[in-house]
């Protein structure tokens, strides 16, 4: 069975699915041209990450698809009920990359608090001219220990963000649409673990009080998750992290509570206009930004060809003829 990793694979993934008499095509097809290269290549199994996109029009007009992967957590690029309405498994990983992804949002945590998105852009152009007058500009700064995390959205990814956040000694608050509680087990270097339980709330006012840190960690969503009532609601300060999807905070209120100094400073992985972000984001102090790259770890990226080899080959074995 011959294999289209479209937006690539880690050498793990390919070896473990070539070992197993899969031949995984080595090319690299742009969007307009998929179609045609899967069909003249008797390509049966595609594998995808953000960038290829796999709607109707692609699965009607490729019969001879069997299996579509996603590498990592989100699958709005394809269509999945109509895929599996035509009989095509649907497969992704949605834990590989949860980590990577969590470990940016304490980037630019950490950046933020310090200021060293700032400090980075200026430093070369003034650091040697207004050393002091950054020095003093920049030392208004913020630990996060003791600090209250709030994150919206407990899956795979919101759950390791949680355990960072208990690691650093954030105390911390969860939303989701339903409240539920979750036991996450902390492992340490010596062998050592510990079990703590965390409960979400579905309440957005109690949510939003006295929240410094917001970390958003959901699937995609139809309308705004934080909008212009949920802004007027936070804590004055509040620093907000979207490593989720663009469309889930809404860009144009974020600028004007960052202009009031009701958000203190925003990081944004995702962008509603993505991939051609809007200049008053990129342009703005206040932000961290970063290309939508909360997966994009050599760690992850091994994790998830390992995944998505491991899925497949169980599936050959199991229905595929």
């Amino acid at each position: 069975m011959k294999v289209l990793a479209n937006d690539g694979i880690s050498k793990t993934g390919e070896l473990a699915l070539t070992e197993a008499g899969f031949e995984v095509l080595p090319n690299r097809v742009a969007q307009d041209h998929v179609i045609n290269f899967i069909n003249e290549n008797n390509v049966e199994i595609l594998l995808v990450r953000s960038a290829t996109k796999v709607r109707q029009d692609m699965i009607d007009a490729c019969p001879g698809l069997k299996i579509i992967g996603r590498g990592g957590i989100g699958m709005d690029n394809i269509d999945v009920d109509y895929a599996k309405s035509k009989g095509i498994k649907v497969i992704n990983t949605p834990t590989a990359s949860s980590k990577s992804v969590a470990e940016l949002v304490f980037g630019h945590f950490f950046a933020l608090a310090r200021f060293l998105h700032e400090s980075n852009r200026l430093m070369p152009l003034e650091g040697d001219t207004h050393f002091d007058a950054m020095k003093k500009s920049f030392s208004k700064a913020y630990e996060l220990s003791g600090k209250t995390l709030g994150v919206i959205g407990f899956g795979s990814i919101g759950q390791e963000v949680v355990k960072i956040g208990i690691s650093l000694g954030m105390k911390i608050k969860v939303l989701t649409k339903n409240p539920k509680t979750k036991v996450l087990t902390l492992n340490f270097f010596d062998g050592q673990s510990l079990d703590f339980e965390i409960s979400s709330t579905n309440d957005m006012d109690a949510f939003l009080k006295d929240t410094d840190f917001i970390s958003i960690n959901t699937p995609k969503t139809n309308e705004y998750i934080i909008d212009t009532p949920q802004f007027e609601k936070m804590k004055d300060g509040v620093y907000i992290v979207n490593t989720a999807r663009g469309g889930v905070i809404n860009e144009v209120s974020l600028i004007d509570f960052i202009e009031s100094e009701k958000v203190a400073g925003a990081a944004l992985d995702v962008f509603e206009n993505e991939p051609s972000p809007e200049l008053p984001l990129l342009m703005n102090p206040a932000l961290s930004l970063s290309p939508h790259i909360g997966g994009n770890t050599i760690d992850a990226q091994e994790k998830i060809g390992a995944e998505l080899a491991e899925q497949i080959i169980k599936l050959k074995k199991e229905t595929i003829r």
